[in-house]
């Protein structure tokens, strides 16, 4: 029988014998990009970016400004939606065994939303999600935390923003005079036309600055009449061009008369503003 001693003597020996394996040779080098790979590539994940609240509960992420990060619970479902008509090619999971996602769809045939249902087997959990689909690929960390989840989550999407911007501008835009080029609640239109004429301007406003006055369609620019300003008592021109049946008087009109054709076939209309 092998006695105490001897035993603790071939440990020793043993011990000795084996080469000691430094940490670093166990360590994998990384290589200055992969480096600052890593690095900016941590930065997105752990970044906080915009999370707002959205209707029913629901937590809002700005689509691809960080990874987002959702928080589940065991015994609860996280419900992700995603953009309506937005069609799912592809759920991959980190950790396929302690999560569970499953599919689900609202709204009407045309105009659905799909919504992954993901629901963790325990807490202290943390893996990644990429959903590829027809439009986008999201990239999102899950968590499980034992009592604590997020119901509801969905996204706002840069391009949407940017898709209501521009309906904005087109609304000012729609509302802006031509020939003006400022909204229509600037300008001066309290001007009362006198007299009759085939050519009889259809309106007339100011910005301050200049006189607009809009001739009907069917105006061309050799039937366009004479503009005369009528200041101490006299008929005097002033500067005015024609911009297709647009009129642009580089004058502020108070009292004006347009003018067309000679004799019998003499053509008048007078301008005044307000009154």
């Amino acid at each position: 029988m092998m006695s105490l001693s001897r035993i603790r003597g071939m440990a020793i020996c043993t011990a000795l014998v084996l080469p000691t394996i430094p940490l670093t040779a166990l360590a994998q080098n990384l290589s200055a990009n992969e480096v600052r790979g890593t690095s900016l590539s941590g930065q997105w994940q752990s970044g906080q970016g915009v999370v707002t609240r959205g209707p029913d509960g629901k937590v809002v992420f700005l689509f691809g400004e960080v990874q987002p990060s959702v928080v589940c619970s065991p015994l609860q479902v996280c419900d992700i939606e995603l953009q309506a008509g937005e069609i799912v090619r592809d759920v991959l999971l980190g950790d396929t065994v302690r999560w569970k996602v499953e599919p689900a769809t609202s709204g009407a045939p045309g105009g659905q939303a799909v919504h992954l249902i993901v629901k963790p087997a325990e807490s202290g959990l943390v893996t990644s999600m990429v959903v590829t689909t027809s439009r986008r690929t999201y990239h999102i960390q899950l968590k499980s935390h034992h009592s604590q989840y997020m119901a509801r989550v969905g996204f706002e999407y840069p391009e949407d923003v940017n898709a209501r911007f521009a309906e904005i501008n087109a609304r000012i835009e729609a509302s802006i005079v031509p020939g003006a080029g400022v909204p229509a609640d600037q300008l001066d239109f309290g001007y009362r036309m006198t007299g009759g004429a085939r050519w009889k301007p259809t309106r007339i406003y100011s910005d301050g600055l200049k006189t607009y006055i809009q001739f009907p369609g069917s105006l061309s620019g050799q039937d366009a009449p004479v503009l005369f300003v009528v200041s101490g008592g006299e008929n005097r021109i002033v500067n005015y061009r024609m911009n297709g049946t647009m009129m642009v008087v580089d004058y502020h009109i108070d009292h004006a008369i347009l003018v067309s054709g000679v004799g019998r076939d003499q053509q008048k209309i007078t301008i005044r503003r307000g009154g």
